[in-house]
């Protein structure tokens, strides 16, 4: 998903280069799920950031594997439903899923754009995806969790799916909260009355790395059809969050999630100041044989 305006960022953070021959985070993210065994891309778009994308990976991504582009836009909508004068950013990350409908016809992951998730983390996916049976009854579902306290920056507040996990590794249920930070008395989130309201020790985050069978498209076009339709939506402001929809359909029995714990390092970009660090991690694995300098030789 590489649709998002990078509004806190203050700009595309997504084709910010990250590597010493001019990589961006993506490229290590698709050189990882390559080696897990995925076999093609589909970049989810917006109109800011489609050719940027198209003149970085055509020409690296382009002769590896099959890519293709989707544009992430705010029309159409259903019918009856009108667009706001003032809605300018995306529908929001389960919509960016929606928007691949017609060009996934088989099981598939879900990332994030501007985040690093190791290859372990690709692996485990891989393997799950690999194995499961698809069921018609009841959908499965796999979500790679990290250590919410590995995923926070130190420039300000983050957007996460917080989970809470049985003891056989089943999600019960992922609350995204939009602003999460780190305090001295502990890990917490501001909610809507701009409280503070603390998250326990160990909690697992989703980083919008998900396993999906297709039949989870039918279910998120009936499900934006329903959040468009609630009267309590701003649709001015408010999003369609993976997290979100997920955890419904897991409420009402529709789908199981396994969540998947990965021991790899995040790291992401969500301020500019974010950069150095993940330029510092990336050249770390470089020195230890993780990745070449030249990650496609071109």
């Amino acid at each position: 998903m590489a649709a998002g305006l990078g509004r806190r960022f203050g700009g595309p953070k997504q084709i910010q280069p990250v590597g010493p021959s001019g990589e961006i985070l993506l490229e290590y993210s698709v050189y990882d799920a390559l080696a897990a065994g995925f076999g093609r891309v589909v970049f989810v778009v917006s109109q800011q950031t489609e050719e940027p994308l198209r003149v970085l990976m055509q020409p690296r991504i382009g002769g590896v594997c099959p890519m293709e582009f989707v544009l992430q836009q705010l029309l159409p909508l259903p019918t009856g439903v009108r667009l706001p004068p003032s809605r300018s950013k995306p529908w929001g990350t389960a919509h960016a899923v929606l928007s691949c409908a017609g060009q996934v016809e088989s099981r598939f992951a879900v990332i994030n754009a501007d985040d690093f998730y190791g290859r372990g983390s690709f692996l485990q996916l891989g393997i799950y995806l690999n194995h499961v049976e698809e069921q018609q009854a009841v959908l499965d579902i796999a979500l790679v969790g990290f250590p919410l306290e590995n995923t926070l920056t130190e420039h300000g507040s983050v957007a996460r799916g917080v989970c809470a996990v049985d003891g056989d590794g089943n999600l019960l249920e992922v609350r995204e909260r939009t602003k999460i930070a780190r305090r001295a008395d502990g890990i917490g989130y501001l909610d809507s009355l701009n409280r503070w309201t603390p998250i326990p020790q160990g909690s697992l985050a989703s980083m919008n790395m998900w396993g999906f069978m297709p039949p989870f498209f039918q279910h998120l076009e009936e499900g934006f059809r329903e959040f468009l339709a609630a009267e309590d939506v701003d649709r001015a402001e408010r999003e369609f969050f993976l997290p979100e929809f997920v955890n419904r359909l897991l409420l009402q029995g529709k789908a199981r999630v396994k969540v998947l714990p990965s021991q790899e390092s995040w790291y992401g970009v969500t301020y500019r100041e974010d950069l150095p660090r993940a330029r510092q991690h990336i050249g770390a694995l470089i020195e230890h044989g993780v990745y070449p300098r030249n990650l496609w030789g071109v």
